[in-house]
């Protein structure tokens, strides 16, 4: 996939406008998060000798700290997102000179982040634990972590306890890598999978230029739009989720089946299903890129046919080597949230089973039928991203079909909606609806992720719930600043449409 998509010349020249402060107040933010990360973040019980340090003692265990430690959490996250915000707005015409200062902010941004206590997820947690699984010779596709004696004391959220992994070999053995350097110490091994999670962020800051280039769209915005963005850096390096190595990998992948090295495409993005299987959905597209522009339908499914057969079989032989085979495909099933309020399928399923339930029906079920539905509506649109469509947008075709993944399901957790920002960024996103849409989704994730998942300790007056309304309170707040009066960047979730310029789609 050769094509570019034309595009017009800038509207204004390209000139930058003081933006070292813009990545100062971003880096203050970041500083705050670290800080409320000491009171608030999630701490083992396993880590004695942090557990002593006086700061943390009180941060931890006096509400007084507990409160200063939620206030600074929200505003710094907050202070980020207006940072990333005005960034931008200083980076007029996005010309060569921009790329430095926006790789500096993804750096100044990161670094604090890359210190803190896990923020918004437990997940790293759970990773040590599937670790020890390893180590002890289980089969974590069968053996939950409540097999290994101590795991409430690496601080594993014990709801999943007893569930399979339902991640690959590759990260099944990275897990057992870090364990087995660290001996299962947890702020070691936190060190380590954060160093893992920096790759595949560095990955995705190699690669989101390259591909946004093969589209003739501006590479330092769509930079600035993926790696500088609030929520790509608070999932992949404050919440150290392993989908940073999967996204980092898939995209890799995606650029080298793009310059017509589909065999590395397809190593590249089979290491990114044996990370976690979602990518999977890469592979019909970079068959679509080997089979070549213009590909009679015999010749579709011969490549599509080779794709699968090469990725399927490098699986088969990882499975082989760790003695597993392909049962991280049935722990595919492990059970999670069934639905959230805010995704419009988990909405739509509640306002039916509530109907449903007040005329003597059994709403629930109604409701998992929507749920049904909604994933054979996804499916739908897959096929047709698949099928229909222009070989010049494959990249496009494929942001779409892994958008209606996210969007048609009943749940949608921040870092799914990450996955996405990516490849709609390399394929243009235009200065109007687009961009303010997307400006809006970052608030309220940001919001959403400040007053969710706090370390609040369970035996003084300050309840968690009490504690994440004053979270919930001072982020809205300050959402309700930039969105309505800060003169500044009100002007971003109001302008009406512009004409296009580098790196806007056509």
């Amino acid at each position: 996939m050769t094509a570019q998509v034309p595009v017009t010349e800038p509207s204004s020249a390209p000139r930058v406008d003081r933006p070292n402060t813009a990545i100062l107040q971003g880096f203050i933010g970041s500083l705050l998060m670290w800080a409320g990360s000491l009171g608030v973040g999630w701490l083992s019980l396993a880590s004695v000798e942090l557990r002593r340090i006086p700061l943390i003692i009180w941060l931890r265990f006096e509400p007084a700290g507990a409160v200063v430690s939620v206030l600074v959490l929200a505003v710094g996250g907050m202070l980020l997102v207006r940072s990333w915000l005005r960034l931008g707005q200083r980076l007029h015409g996005w010309g060569p000179e921009t790329r430095p200062y926006v790789l500096k902010a993804v750096i100044a941004w990161a670094a604090p982040m890359a210190v803190a206590l896990p923020l918004f997820s437990r997940d790293v947690f759970a990773y040590i634990a599937q670790g020890q699984v390893m180590v002890a010779g289980l089969n974590p596709y069968r053996d939950g972590y409540s097999q290994i004696s101590n795991y409430l004391q690496i601080g594993a959220d014990d709801l999943w306890a007893q569930s399979p992994t339902p991640y690959g070999p590759v990260f099944l053995w990275l897990e057992e890598l870090v364990v087995r350097i660290t001996a299962g110490q947890p702020d070691f091994s936190i060190i380590l999978f954060r160093v893992i999670a920096l790759a595949g962020v560095a990955l995705c800051v190699l690669m989101v230029p390259k591909l946004a280039a093969l589209h003739g769209i501006n590479a330092n915005r769509a930079l600035w739009l993926t790696a500088a963005n609030p929520l790509f850096l608070t999932n992949f390096v404050a919440s150290i989720h392993n989908d940073a190595l999967m996204l980092g990998l898939a995209l890799a992948g995606l650029y080298r089946a793009a310059v017509h090295r589909p065999l590395w495409g397809i190593l590249l993005v089979t290491l990114s299903v044996a990370i976690k299987p979602i990518t999977l959905l890469f592979l019909p597209f970079i068959g679509l890129m080997w089979a070549g522009k213009g590909a009679s339908w015999k010749r579709k499914f011969a490549y599509w046919g080779m794709t699968a057969g090469m990725s399927l079989g490098l699986l088969w032989i990882l499975g082989l080597i760790n003695g597993f085979g392909f049962g991280w495909v049935g722990a595919l099933s492990t059970p999670g949230s069934i639905w959230i309020w805010y995704a419009p399928i988990g909405y739509l399923g509640l306002v039916v089973a509530t109907l449903a339930g007040a005329l003597g029906l059994d709403g629930w079920f109604l409701a998992d039928l929507v749920h049904k539905a909604a994933r054979v509506a996804s499916l739908v649109i897959i096929a047709h991203q698949i099928f229909i469509g222009s070989h010049a947008r494959l990249v496009r075709r494929l942001a779409v079909a892994l958008a209606a993944v996210v969007l048609l399901a009943p749940i949608i957790q921040s870092w799914y909606v990450v996955w996405l920002i990516p490849l709609f960024a390399v394929t243009g996103i235009r200065e109007d609806w687009q961009v303010k849409t997307l400006y809006f989704t970052v608030s309220f994730f940001m919001i959403y992720a400040i007053s969710d998942q706090l370390d609040i300790f369970p035996y003084f007056e300050l309840s968690l719930t009490v504690a994440r309304q004053i979270a919930a309170v001072v982020a809205f707040a300050f959402a309700f600043y930039l969105v309505f009066l800060d003169p500044r960047t009100k002007v971003l979730f109001r302008r009406r449409f512009r004409p296009r310029g580098p790196g806007m789609l056509r």
